[in-house]
């Protein structure tokens, strides 16, 4: 991998395969049913490029502005390439009204259940406590809890563990990249799952956030209470980021240890070990945006759809070299 950018490239596990973010371009890798890996990508918008990236906390909120919109798009791009790998007439897959609905209805769900209901259980039991302040952290336990107990439910899934197991398969492409390595699946298979900058250690550290935030508002009234869990959210994804980001360039220090240590415990629920083929389709991922980046041209043997290109597996090492 020559020349690469110094840049931290990142992603995530899509239906039967990857998305990498790049520099400039995203990369995503899809394994068909017929055993090909379908790359394609796409350039990144500028919104999420420009000198406001380099901003502390704000650029935590551009990140999740980003990871939600661009995580959704990824998600949709492989959902068709699976629905047309079961419908050969249907051209243009899930629409994207569905998609977006779908996200709707999830921001609702996940806002209700993971910070509105564990205020309302804190707030039935105050009498009981007698202390705002040990309120906000029995608030955060259930918050807690009801992560650990969502993920351990939804891990049980079929699709579900082959998702995590994608998520794995990312996970140890980025480290070989860090560590300057061919990538290759040999390589790959050097280095674990878990990795400081996932977001699911981003989650677990909104929880410890979200209680230290809380707990400075003073006991405000119920609705304000309920208010300030959904108005406050950017402020706490903002802050989470930045702990989560030093975590991640101290990998090596102490306090970056300390940091990342339950983040990297929490992955052991949402990844998994992934076979080779998966792992494969991870580092196809990671060529493209890499090569997206760096201006190499990938030639397709499929029509182009969207503002990106589709391209076979094997197109792509007699294309672009890597």
């Amino acid at each position: 991998m020559a020349g690469q950018a110094p840049h931290m490239y990142g992603g995530q596990a899509v239906i039967e395969g990857v998305m990498i973010r790049g520099r400039d371009h995203f990369g995503l890798a899809v394994r068909r049913e017929d055993g090909s890996i379908e790359l394609h990508h796409e350039p990144l918008s500028s919104i999420y490029n420009g000198r406001p990236r380099r901003w502390p906390l704000f650029r935590g909120f551009l990140t999740l502005l980003e990871t939600m919109i661009l995580g959704i798009k990824a998600l949709q791009l492989s959902a068709n390439m699976a629905a047309m790998d079961r419908d050969f007439d249907a051209e243009e897959g899930i629409p994207a009204w569905v998609m977006a609905t779908t996200l709707g209805i999830s921001l609702v769900f996940g806002i209700g259940l993971f910070f509105v209901t564990p205020l309302l259980i804190a707030w039935a039991l105050t009498p009981v406590l007698n202390s705002d302040l040990l309120s906000e952290i029995v608030e955060g336990v259930i918050r807690l809890v009801f992560l650990l107990s969502y993920i351990t439910l939804i891990g049980m899934l079929k699709d579900v563990k082959r998702v995590f197991a994608y998520h794995g398969a990312e996970h140890m492409t980025v480290h070989a990249l860090e560590a300057n390595l061919p990538l290759t699946v040999e390589n790959v298979r050097k280095f674990g799952t878990p990795h400081a900058r996932c977001g699911t250690a981003f989650l677990l550290t909104v929880v410890v956030v979200s209680v230290v935030v809380f707990a400075l508002l003073f006991g405000p009234p119920l609705e304000w209470r309920i208010a300030s869990r959904i108005l406050l959210l950017p402020v706490i994804a903002a802050v989470s980021y930045e702990f989560l980001r030093f975590s991640g360039t101290h990998q090596d220090a102490w306090f970056g240890k300390m940091i990342a240590t339950p983040g990297l415990w929490l992955q052991k629920l949402t990844t998994r070990q992934p076979d080779d083929e998966q792992i494969e389709v991870a580092i196809r991922a990671m060529e493209t945006a890499i090569a997206a980046d760096a201006g190499e041209t990938i030639v397709s043997r499929i029509p182009n759809s969207g503002s990106g290109q589709r391209v076979l597996d094997d197109d792509l090492e007699g294309e672009t070299g890597l």
